[in-house]
């Protein structure tokens, strides 16, 4: 049987001068490679539409808004936001954290 390599990790704090040349590299790829913009998909009109339209508003990602509205898991803020299938406690909850109601209207 193999014995076992443990490794210990160490970190210090870097000096001014390995800052300094930390911060040129990286702008030297970031000017070399800059970073693409991606557009999503627009969301479906109704409820998706505007919760992302109201989480934008307040500059909020789907984590910062998952947290607010104390849903453990942020894939619900983008399932609600592409339209899909979602618990509605999950869903009063998020409408709850933006300041918006959900209710129930009568089709006549």
């Amino acid at each position: 049987m193999a014995k076992k390599r443990i490794t210990k990790r160490v970190s210090r704090d870097f000096s001014e001068e390995e800052k300094q040349q930390y911060q040129e590299i990286r702008e030297q790829v970031i000017e070399e490679f800059p970073p693409v913009a991606r557009s999503r998909k627009p969301s479906p009109p109704g409820i998706p539409s505007q919760i992302r339209a109201a989480r934008e508003a307040r500059g909020l990602t789907w984590y910062a808004l998952a947290q607010r509205a104390g849903i453990p898991n942020s894939n619900t803020i983008r399932d609600i936001e592409q339209g899909r299938d979602v618990k509605l406690t999950n869903l009063q909850a998020v409408a709850k954290a933006l300041d918006l109601s959900v209710e129930l209207v009568e089709l006549s």
